[in-house]
């Protein structure tokens, strides 16, 4: 069976042509939503597609053709596109959409196995399907079709997402939940910021940069100079190799470790602990390109974000 569906997708690949980049174009002129339609197991990989399509940057949706008749046509407004599955290509319940596309001029792209059909002539585009056998044993059941159908539609929302420049912040932004928005996550979203970063100017005493590190709370305190730039850090680690009763009356810089580790704000949070892990450290302080601090990021920040 799978060897049958193997083979419908390879023939689909080999049978895309230039009616597939003008299906492109014309759905990405759209100024509205692309609202994907088909009915039973066409139905099914129409929700998925319209699924996909929202979550890469077409805002989409699905509408049912039956409840279409009844009110849903509503749905379909000026600036959208249509996007409708039939095997077929003349299943009657998509009569009325067909016909509400045509009436309103809104464009629309059909899915078939047949370029000879109701749905295949009132298209703007047709994508025509090779026919190619179903998986199915009795040769009824749409199995390698709606399987051809589902890439199809796959393709059609990833040639859109790289048209419009769809990037991994855009991605994150529409999946903040889940494992894929904590993939996603950056170190800018997670930081301390402001007064929450423990920072010393170089030059002070050891006993106000302890007063520093304790009311913070990081275990570490950042050592900067006139300009504002990171010099060292001061870590836990630090004061224990310099315990001695003249520490207290020690100057930072003589006691802090130069050059600290770093991570830039638009690293994903999954590389900071990576980074942490690695050096075995607990936190990284956030700095741009000219070393100026801009947040401190704590290893239990990326635990709680659910980073792993």
């Amino acid at each position: 069976m799978l060897a049958t569906e193997i083979a419908g997708l390879t023939e689909l690949a080999a049978s895309l042509d230039r009616a597939f980049v003008e299906a492109i174009e014309t759905l990405a002129q759209a100024t509205g939503r692309l609202i994907v339609t088909g009915m039973g197991k066409s139905g099914h990989i129409a929700r998925k597609i319209a699924s996909t399509l929202a979550s890469t940057g077409t805002p989409a949706l699905f509408v049912h053709p039956a409840e279409a008749s009844h009110g849903d046509l509503g749905m379909i407004a000026s600036g959208d596109a249509v996007i409708a599955l039939s095997n077929s290509g003349d299943t009657a319940e998509l009569a009325h959409v067909l016909a509400y596309t045509r009436r309103f001029r809104i464009p629309l792209v059909a899915l078939t196995r047949r370029s000879e059909s109701a749905l295949a002539d009132a298209a703007d585009v047709a994508l025509v399907l090779p026919a190619s056998a179903e998986a199915c044993t009795l040769g009824l059941a749409p199995t390698t079709s709606t399987t051809m159908m589902l890439a199809l539609g796959d393709a059609i929302a990833v040639a859109l997402l790289e048209r419009k420049g769809f990037s991994t912040e855009d991605f994150q932004t529409l999946h903040p939940g889940g494992q894929l928005g904590r993939q996603l996550l950056r170190v800018a979203d997670i930081m301390h910021e402001g007064e929450a970063v423990p920072l010393v100017k170089r030059g002070s005493s050891m006993a106000d940069t302890i007063l520093i590190i304790t009311a913070k709370s990081f275990g570490c305190a950042g050592v900067i100079d006139e300009a504002g730039r990171l010099l060292g850090i001061i870590t836990d680690g630090d004061l224990r190799r310099h315990m001695g009763s003249k520490l207290l009356a020690e100057r930072v810089e003589t006691v802090m470790t130069q050059t600290p580790k770093t991570i830039r704000p638009q690293a994903l949070a999954a590389e900071a602990l990576g980074q942490m892990n690695a050096q075995a450290i607990t936190s990284l302080f956030v700095v741009d390109d000219t070393w100026h601090p801009l947040g401190i990021l704590h290893i239990h920040d990326c635990l709680r974000a659910g980073v792993a």
